[in-house]
C-alpha cells in the first residue's frame, strides 16, 4: 500500500513540527554550549575568585533584563548601572517575580556587549544556565558576583571601551519532576 502524495506532505510537515520543537526545546543549553566553544555572543570568563589586581581605571557597567515572548514573570536588574575599578569585584541583583497562580520555572541566558568585552568580564558567582522555580506570587532576588579583568587594557579593541553591558534573557522551561507533581494543573511550556 503506497502512500498518497496529502499523505506524504502530512508526514513531512509532522517531522518538520517535531523538529522544530527539539530545536526549540534544546536553544538555551546550545546556547551555553555554543557559546562556550565558540567565545561567541560576549561569552564572560568565569573565576572562583576575584582579581588579585587592581587599577584606578574605572569601567561603566550596565544590567538589562529582558525576557522571551510568553515567559509570564516580571524580571528586571535591581540597579541599572554601576562604576568599578578594573579587577573590583562587584555585585549586583536581578529581580524576578511570579504574577501567575502556578508555579513557573525559567532559565536565564546572557551575552555582554560589546562583544569584545566579553572574555574580560569575569563572573565568579550567577544565576545564570541553572533552572529557577518560583511558586506563585514568589519573587526572588538573584546576585550576579563579577570584575572586569585588568588584562582588558591588553587588547586592541577593548581597551578603550568605556562602559559594558550584561544582558539577561530568561526563558521558560519544564517544570522539574518534584514541582510538576505537586501541580498537576500546570500548562505544559509553550515554545
Amino acid at each position: 500500500m503506497s502512500l498518497t502524495r496529502q499523505q506524504k506532505t502530512a508526514a513531512k510537515m509532522v517531522g518538520v513540527v517535531i523538529l522544530m520543537g527539539s530545536l526549540s526545546w534544546a536553544s538555551v543549553p546550545f546556547y551555553d554550549w555554543f557559546c562556550r566553544v565558540t567565545g561567541f555572543g560576549g561569552e564572560t570568563a568565569v573565576a572562583q575568585r576575584g582579581s588579585d589586581v587592581v587599577l584606578d581605571q574605572k569601567v561603566l557597567v550596565r544590567f538589562d533584563a529582558s525576557k522571551e515572548r510568553g515567559m509570564p514573570w516580571e524580571f528586571k536588574p535591581v540597579q541599572h548601572e554601576m562604576e568599578i575599578k578594573l579587577g573590583e569585584t562587584g555585585l549586583a541583583f536581578y529581580e524576578a517575580y511570579n504574577p501567575t497562580d502556578r508555579p513557573v520555572a525559567g532559565t536565564a541566558s546572557y551575552n555582554v556587549a560589546p562583544f569584545a568585552a566579553g572574555g574580560y568580564f569575569t563572573k565568579i558567582d550567577c544565576f545564570c544556565f541553572e533552572q529557577q522555580v518560583l511558586q506563585p506570587g514568589e519573587r526572588v532576588t538573584m546576585p550576579v558576583t563579577f570584575y572586569v579583568d585588568p588584562e582588558i587594557l591588553d587588547d586592541r579593541e577593548a581597551k578603550y571601551l568605556k562602559a559594558i553591558t550584561l544582558s539577561y534573557t530568561f526563558h521558560e522551561t519544564e517544570l522539574p519532576d518534584e514541582v510538576a507533581q505537586l501541580a498537576p494543573d500546570a500548562p505544559a511550556v509553550q515554545n
